[in-house]
C-alpha cells in the first residue's frame, strides 16, 4: 500500500471512462467501491439479462472490459493499478480490487484512454477495404501476451459456419418469448435514456453481401445509405480462453476491452457479436467446428472494419450517472 493517496477526483474521471466499455445490451452491469487507494468492482446481478445470457458470462465479460479501460485511463493519469480478481471466495460478484500506487503514464496509455470516447459499437455494413494484416496481427500477439488465443475467420469455409451459427442462435432465441420481451425492454430506448440499446444506434436490419447476421433490436432507427456495390470485408476475430470459468470470462472481457480501443486508434469500426456464443449448441458448433484449437473455448466473436466512406459518425450511447454506480467510502 503507499503513502500516496489519490485524489477523489482523478478517481472519478478514470471511472467516468470505465463506464465508456461495452456491455451486453448496454445494460452496464457493474458496480463500484472506492476506499482509499482500493477500487473494488462488482457485478451488478441487478442488471443482467437472463434470456440473452443464462449463465451470466457476457456480464462478467463487460464488467472485465470496464474493469480494462479503469486500469488503462488510470494509467494514464500517473496511477499503476495492481489487480487482484475475484479475490473474496465467498462472494463471486466481487470481481476485482485494484489497488493504486503513483505510476509513470505512457503514450501507449494516453493514446488508448483518449479514444474511448470515440470507441461505437457500430453494427452497420463495412466498406470493402481489408483490414491490414499487421493490425490483425498486432491484436493476435495482444491477446497471447494475456494468455488468450484470438483466431482470424479468415477461409470462406468457416466464415460460411460462422454464418449458420449465427442464424441458427438468432433463430433458437427469437423463438423464446422471454429473449423477446427481454430486448424490447433493453433497445428501442428514445433520448434521455440512461441505458440500453437507443433506436439512434440499431440500423434497420437489411442483409449485406459478406456481412454476418446481426442481432435484431426493437425499433431500429439508423438507416444506411446505399452500398458500394462491393461485399462487406471486416475481419473476423473470435477470442478464447483455455479455461471456461468466471475467472477466465473476467479476463476475457479485459482483452476484448483492449482490441476494440486498439482497433479504434487504428481508425476501425467494430462490433462485438455475442449472440452465436449465448446458445450453448451454437457456441459447441463454433468451438468444435471453427476454433483451431480444440481445448479452448470461445468467449466473443469481434467485427472489425473500415466504415463506409461517408458514414455519419454514431451518437454516444447513454451512460447511467456515475453515483448511481459507485460508493465512495470516506
Amino acid at each position: 500500500m503507499t503513502d500516496t493517496a489519490i485524489d477523489e477526483q482523478t478517481v472519478l474521471a478514470a471511472l467516468r471512462l470505465a463506464i465508456r466499455a461495452p456491455s451486453v445490451h448496454n445494460s452496464q452491469p457493474w458496480k463500484w467501491r472506492v476506499s482509499g487507494n482500493t477500487i473494488d468492482l462488482f457485478a451488478d446481478p441487478s442488471r443482467r439479462v437472463p434470456a440473452t445470457d443464462p449463465q451470466g458470462r457476457d456480464l462478467v465479460m463487460s464488467c472485465g472490459a470496464a474493469l480494462q479501460h479503469l486500469l488503462v485511463a488510470l494509467a494514464a493519469l500517473g496511477w499503476a493499478g495492481r489487480v487482484r480478481r475475484l479475490p473474496d471466495p465467498e462472494d463471486p460478484d466481487h470481481l476485482a480490487a485494484v489497488e493504486l500506487s503513483p505510476g509513470t503514464p505512457t503514450q501507449a496509455d494516453a493514446d488508448l484512454t483518449a479514444v474511448i470516447p470515440r470507441r461505437r459499437t457500430d453494427r452497420r455494413r463495412f466498406s470493402s477495404w481489408p483490414v491490414p494484416g499487421e493490425v490483425i496481427g498486432g491484436l493476435v500477439e495482444l491477446a497471447e501476451r494475456n494468455g488468450l488465443a484470438l483466431q482470424p475467420v479468415s477461409e470462406p469455409r468457416l466464415r460460411w459456419r460462422l454464418y449458420k451459427a449465427i442464424a441458427a442462435a438468432a433463430e433458437t432465441q427469437e423463438a423464446d418469448p422471454r429473449y423477446a420481451a427481454e430486448l424490447a425492454r433493453w433497445s428501442g430506448r428514445p433520448p434521455g435514456a440512461v441505458d440500453g440499446v437507443p433506436s439512434a444506434n440499431a440500423p434497420w436490419p437489411a442483409p449485406a453481401r459478406g456481412r454476418m447476421p446481426m442481432r435484431s433490436f426493437a425499433q431500429p432507427a439508423v438507416v444506411e445509405a446505399p452500398g458500394e456495390g462491393e461485399p462487406e470485408n471486416a475481419a473476423l476475430l473470435l477470442l478464447s480462453t483455455y479455461t471456461d470459468t468466471r475467472a477466465s470470462w473476467l479476463r476475457a472481457g479485459e482483452v476484448t476491452g483492449a482490441i476494440l480501443l486498439s482497433a479504434t486508434l487504428a481508425g476501425l469500426a467494430s462490433s462485438p457479436l455475442s449472440q452465436p456464443l449465448e446458445v450453448d449448441e451454437t457456441r459447441a458448433y463454433i468451438r468444435d467446428r471453427v476454433g483451431a484449437r480444440a481445448s479452448t473455448h470461445p468467449q466473443i466473436l469481434l467485427r472489425l472494419g473500415w466504415a463506409q466512406p461517408g458514414a455519419r459518425p454514431l451518437p454516444a450511447t447513454p451512460r447511467r450517472p456515475l453515483e448511481d454506480a459507485v460508493t465512495i467510502v470516506r
